[in-house]
């Protein structure tokens, strides 16, 4: 046996019975985004390529998802569309974990205004709506990926301070952060050395969750005409694409949204899996 199939975290990962397949599944996804140029059956498709002659055509084998109204080949923009989306996801959850980790230490571990200022700002932002914050803040700017990210990590920072919070607040409390500050360590080796360790299994659990969900709001925005605009191939914006023409090519708009599914899906069962792993109490 490898020393892999022997590790306690391993067993208790395959121990849930979907927890494998999603990770084969988020493998699999990942593969096809980094490598879609190669992968992708019509890579020239990706771009405003129009081609009347073999539009509106039904999954075959020459197209397995169909084409769209401009001839477009489905299956190849599926690819390049999760290229997108994976793009936004890892940029959104490097900006807003970060801000929103730091954040919840500094006000769970110190405490009195501090705690109060940044809590009451972060429960105003919680306050609203994910979506329509996004909505609100795209309607003031140009429809674009840089704008979309940032649209987005803009709501998506006060989850992670207030998960911060809760356990920098709990932590703070332990015997070894009382056993630090009373041998004279900083507050900041305290917070980055004492404390941050003991969240991040908790924060690296929740990344992997939110990008399921980071790419359902960013479809989200584009199938509203607020996130990436055509031809550049958005799942999003291909569904919306597609829901003007059902049901009679119904393959437009059923294997996008299937894609996003699919993405959502797999990304939120590695999510549990991974929670299986790092839960110490189990």
């Amino acid at each position: 046996m490898s020393k892999l199939s022997r590790s306690p975290g391993w067993y208790k990962f395959r121990r849930n019975p979907l927890s494998v397949p999603s990770l084969v599944l988020v493998v699999l996804i990942i593969a096809l985004a980094v490598f879609a140029p190669v992968v992708a059956p019509y890579p020239e498709h990706a771009g405003a390529v129009v081609d009347f002659i073999n539009a509106s055509l039904p999954p075959s084998w020459a197209h397995p998802f169909g084409t769209d109204v401009a001839g477009r080949d489905i299956l190849s923009r599926i690819i390049f569309g999760y290229r997108i989306s994976l793009v936004l996801g890892v940029v959104v959850l490097g900006i807003a974990v970060p801000i929103g980790v730091t954040l919840g230490l500094v006000a769970g571990y110190f405490g009195g205004w501090v705690d109060y200022v940044v809590m009451r700002i972060t429960d105003i932002f919680l306050s609203v709506p994910p979506l329509v914050l996004a909505m609100a803040i795209m309607g003031l700017l140009e429809p674009t990926l840089l704008n979309g990210m940032m649209a987005v990590s803009a709501m998506w920072w006060p989850w992670y301070t207030r998960l911060a919070y809760n356990l920098a607040r709990s932590e703070s409390r332990e015997g070894y952060v009382l056993a630090a500050e009373v041998i004279g360590a900083s507050k900041a080796h305290i917070l980055a050395r004492e404390i941050l360790p003991n969240c991040v299994p908790a924060v690296f659990t929740k990344i992997t969750l939110d990008l399921g969900f980071v790419i359902l709001i960013a479809s989200s925005l584009s199938f509203l005409g607020l996130g990436v605009q055509p031809p550049t191939p958005d799942l999003g914006s291909m569904v919306a694409e597609g829901a003007q023409y059902l049901p009679d090519t119904w393959w437009m708009a059923v294997f996008p949204a299937l894609a996003i599914l699919v993405g959502v899906l797999g990304f939120n069962l590695l999510g549990d899996g991974l929670r299986d792993i790092l839960d110490q109490r189990q």
